[in-house]
């Protein structure tokens, strides 16, 4: 691990543009939501992935799955799913006279949380420790998770009958929340001329492998942001704070998860150095859903659009460096 760890950064920048273009192969025209996976990935980051059925959520995970030669789990989040369907459970077994651990699903390098505002807030916070500690705690024993490890979480914008909205505590932990959309038309005219009989992750292969990765991830903090980048993001979470439309504005953590996704963004662009761009590009994917439109605290309930809209305002309004 130390020789991986210790190649150029050009390297590392080759291996992340190695893995774009093949996941690309089987998510075709969808290099934002391809760029923003890959960022959470590098970044030791989780993805909140909102959109209407069928446009690519699971092909994407699986994707990014194969890619990297990592082992992908499914997890179908419904009403009485419970939280050691996800983490395991100790099993007695007579003949030995003890308990041993059988792995959940969680045990893998990428997991997809399927619909995951489909089940109870019990079994949503089970994926909390595992989500921000890589471990999960099972009878008093911590079990160490699979490295990497990205959890890729779905859910339907549009549907709400017998959902249960993610608490605050619980969208903290997604470094970044997106679409992937529909694709362009000549691109979905293509998929449909194939009539659905191949599988597009067919064409997704391994390029690089999972301690190649980890080093990807530890090679983000080489990334330079200069302290001109950090003063604009403290002007901006201060915007966010003092805006009348939101009751609640970014917090330090918050802040902390664009910075890194900013550096993380570029080096999947190909840079050892961030820019403010990469600041504006992921502003709303980090920060949208870490802050509360006025009078909506209480309920807990969150206007997207709203709160997407105020942070393109405060994008508008504070200096680029230069």
């Amino acid at each position: 691990m130390a020789d991986i760890e210790h190649v150029p950064l050009a390297e590392h920048i080759a291996l992340a543009a190695r893995l774009r273009r093949n996941i690309e192969l089987a998510l075709r025209g969808k290099t934002a939501a391809v760029d923003l996976a890959i960022t959470a990935l590098v970044a030791r980051g989780h993805v909140l992935i909102e959109d209407v059925p069928g446009v690519g959520k699971t092909t994407l995970a699986r994707a990014l799955a194969r890619s990297i030669d990592g082992t992908f789990r499914r997890i179908q989040f419904t009403s009485d799913l419970l939280p050691s369907d996800i983490t395991g459970t100790s099993v007695f077994l007579p003949d030995r006279g003890e308990f041993e651990f059988r792995e959940g699903p969680i045990f893998a390098n990428v997991v997809l949380a399927d619909e995951i505002n489909r089940t109870t807030p019990k079994t949503q916070s089970s994926l909390l420790e595992a989500m921000n500690e890589g471990q999960v705690s099972v009878d008093g024993t911590t079990h160490r998770l699979a490295s990497p490890f990205i959890v890729a979480a779905t859910q339907n914008p549009h549907e709400f009958h017998g959902t249960y909205p993610l608490p605050e505590s619980q969208l903290d932990r997604f470094m970044l929340r997106f679409g992937v959309g529909y694709p362009e038309a000549d691109i979905e005219r293509a998929l449909l001329e194939q009539d659905g009989g191949d599988d597009l992750v067919d064409a997704v292969h391994p390029v690089v492998s999972p301690a190649q990765v980890v080093a990807l991830q530890s090679a983000v903090r080489h990334v330079r942001f200069d302290d001109s980048l950090l003063d604009y993001l403290m002007e901006i979470v201060a915007a966010t704070r003092s805006s009348g439309l939101l009751d609640l504005g970014l917090s330090t953590r918050g802040a902390m998860m664009v910075r890194r996704a900013a550096r993380a963004f570029a080096l999947v662009n190909g840079r050892d150095y961030a820019l403010p761009d990469d600041i504006k590009r992921l502003l709303i994917p980090a920060a949208a859903h870490r802050v509360v439109a006025v009078g909506r605290r209480e309920s807990g309930a969150r206007d997207r659009e709203l709160c997407e809209r105020v942070l393109r305002d405060v994008l508008d309004t504070v200096s680029v460096p230069v």
